[in-house]
């Protein structure tokens, strides 16, 4: 990866660090899932409102790294307003991103910041803390689907390596 490039990545994710998006309450909202990340200790928390199928809106309060916080950031911005089948796709791309793993990233705004997360796969123990607010979204969807009861068991990264 070429230095600026290098450079304008570092940059879109300590925008989204130092002005996280999403960070509004939803004091009614359908799904709150909560999520950690036992290797380093990032604490997440994905709540989001639903209208049938559609993510109207989403909460994330992330504690934790810069990687952390900017890819639950960059959840918040990117799944609002989105299917579940949508948002399931876009995880999947991002894991794989993450991951390294061949993946075409459609040219879609959407994917603009989350581009950012692809210098991520460079620091293996950092991929974890980047995959965490995607995993939890996923396991808050899970329990939605299953009828919205809320469990007390959190989404964890550690099975998803």
């Amino acid at each position: 990866m070429s230095s600026s490039l290098d450079d304008m990545y570092r940059e879109i994710i300590m925008d989204h660090y130092r002005s996280p998006r999403g960070r509004a309450p939803l004091p009614n909202a359908d799904v709150s899932s909560d999520g950690m990340n036992p290797s380093c200790g990032d604490e997440i928390n994905v709540a989001f409102s639903m209208d049938k199928d559609i993510l109207t809106d989403v909460h994330v309060n992330c504690k934790g790294c810069a990687i952390s916080v900017a890819s639950g950031s960059m959840l918040a911005e990117t799944v609002k307003g989105k299917s579940f089948e949508d948002v399931r796709k876009i995880s999947e791309i991002v894991k794989k991103m993450l991951k390294g793993e061949e993946v075409e990233i459609p040219d879609d705004p959407d994917f603009e910041d989350l581009s950012a997360l692809k210098g991520v796969r460079q620091f293996p123990v950092r991929i974890k803390c980047a995959l965490l607010a995607w995993v939890t979204l996923v396991e808050g969807m899970e329990k939605y689907r299953a009828g919205g009861a809320d469990s007390a068991k959190a989404a964890t990264t550690e099975e998803d390596q």
